[in-house]
């Protein structure tokens, strides 16, 4: 099965996105072929995402010779995806090419890395600009994060999807590349109506709140920052 339910999440199986996967962890990948890992896995999710979760329907069609019947997928008309910036960029570019009309919306989040993480595990989270479409009932959304750590930024980037939301959408993905149990855990106790969908949930976080064994900081690593 492309997608398997695990106790914590929905693993994407796909041999092409644990085979991408692996490639972008390495750290001798450099930033052109890590960026085009990204948008190859985020492709990849979205494909398994149309397969796994989307309805189909029996439609008619005229082929050169004669009328046949095929099939068509429901709802690609109503795909809202959430780009957590920055990091997020090229897996959402991945992401569109399976969903070329999905609206789109940004949320720049980000956590203060010199307060910490506070007794529970989470960091405090600014969120400095964001810009979302209309959501509604009808509306397949993903929310897109290649690193699901503490959960915290993606807890508080959801607390404004559901506050700019007209009402709630019939599916709601967490998408990212590599998960730890603990964002898991705390992503799926505050917002339990989200599916949280992930190529691989990681050992844990080191002291600083980083995924071990992880992909580094794939902001940094995809921008040539530090």
């Amino acid at each position: 099965m492309p997608i398997e339910d695990r106790d914590q999440a929905a693993l994407v199986t796909h041999a092409l996105a644990k085979d991408t996967l692996s490639r972008i962890r390495d750290r001798e990948t450099e930033q052109v072929a890590f960026r085009k890992g990204l948008v190859k896995l985020g492709r990849i999710c979205g494909y398994e995402i149309i397969d796994g979760a989307m309805e189909t329907e029996y439609v008619t069609v005229q082929t050169p010779l004669t009328e046949t019947t095929g099939e068509r997928v429901k709802g690609l008309d109503d795909v809202v995806i959430i780009n957590v910036l920055r990091a997020a960029t090229p897996f959402v570019e991945g992401l569109l090419k399976a969903f070329p009309r999905a609206k789109q919306g940004v949320i720049s989040a980000g956590r203060d890395e010199e307060a910490g993480m506070d007794e529970t595990g989470a960091f405090p989270i600014s969120v400095d600009y964001q810009k979302l479409p209309e959501i509604t009932e009808e509306d397949t959304v993903v929310v897109a994060d290649p690193m699901l750590a503490t959960g915290s930024t993606m807890c508080t980037v959801l607390e404004h999807v559901f506050d700019e939301a007209d009402a709630m959408p019939e599916d709601l993905f967490v998408l990212s590349a590599v998960s730890a149990p603990d964002g898991l855990l705390r992503v799926s106790d505050e917002y339990p109506e989200a599916d949280l969908l992930t190529v691989a949930i990681d050992d844990g976080l080191d002291e600083h709140g980083f995924i071990v064994p992880g992909l580094g900081d794939a902001g940094d690593r995809a921008f040539r920052t530090t």
